[in-house]
């Protein structure tokens, strides 16, 4: 339980939202690492029983495990299993049955994409793939849940980035698969509301992941701080997880079909003039 502040005019009063979802059982595509994790941890902290896909090799199952028992979260289940492959989502429903009745929340987190550093590495192939791993399971998986468990679930939520609006180097694909991936989620909201299922979009502005860090390194963080903003200033993947607890948490059932931005307001503050305005500044 949660303990907000009295409201005003109401003497005494001690209000309190709840975020108690116990009985929920949540399936969290990629979901041992960077926003998936962080997305578990926070479902675990209000008691989600979380179901965590990830590729072959790629999660410490003792480490892992560990994070969520420092929480007091139940220990999720971990399966193996590629998004794109149709057996491997059966197999993951038959996993998930073996345990639950059902699924209540789902994360369409996973990713992938071939890096585009020019147009001649535009290749109808590799576009397609990204199809395949970004934008495709949030459609496989919630017809795989219904088809196993004969409801669908009760929140479903993608996971974007704002490189579906802002030009980031080599990541054209990403882009691209990001904004279909927005478009059906949009249009699933609309055939899915008569059953009760909410539809939404987190997109979120840069995130220091470790996948980040490996790929710009410290050189990125020493331009940044020329340019004022320091580490803190990006997003973490814990505070990427508050923000699905709270989509996912009843609290904002009035929203449907809608993309959301968590990005500290950067996108609207990175411009010239503003870069401008800090030099500026420096100059003394």
């Amino acid at each position: 339980m949660r303990q907000q502040t009295t409201p005003a005019g109401v003497e005494g009063a001690v209000w309190m939202y709840p975020i108690e979802l116990k009985e929920k059982v949540a399936l969290i595509t990629g979901g041992t690492r960077g926003i998936g994790l962080g997305s578990a941890l926070a479902l675990g902290q209000a008691g989600v029983r979380c179901v965590l896909t990830y590729r072959w090799g790629s999660a410490d199952e003792s480490e892992l495990l560990a994070k969520f028992d420092a929480l007091g979260a139940p220990r999720p289940m971990l399966v193996a299993a590629d998004v794109a492959n149709d057996e491997d989502i059966a197999a993951l429903m038959d996993a998930i049955a073996a345990e639950h009745e059902g699924v209540d929340i789902f994360i369409s987190n996973v990713a992938f994409a071939a890096r585009t550093p020019s147009l001649s590495d535009y290749k109808k192939r590799s576009f397609y793939k990204s199809l395949d791993y970004s934008t495709w399971p949030l459609v496989s998986h919630v017809q795989a849940i219904f088809e196993r468990f004969g409801r669908y679930p009760g929140h479903v939520l993608a996971i974007s980035s704002d490189g579906a609006d802002r030009s980031y180097p080599a990541y054209d694909f990403v882009a691209a698969s990001k904004s279909v991936l927005e478009v059906f989620a949009r249009y699933m909201g609309s055939h899915l509301g008569e059953y009760g299922t909410k539809v939404n979009v987190l997109r979120f502005g840069m995130v220091a992941t470790e996948s980040f860090e490996a790929m710009f390194g410290e050189s990125f963080w020493e331009f940044l701080r020329g340019e004022g903003i320091a580490r803190e200033d990006l997003l973490s993947p814990e505070e990427c997880g508050k923000a699905v607890l709270a989509m996912c948490s009843g609290l904002f059932d009035a929203m449907q079909s809608q993309v959301i931005t968590l990005d500290r307001g950067m996108a609207f503050e990175d411009n010239l003039m503003r870069r401008f305005e800090r030099w500026k500044g420096a100059q003394g």
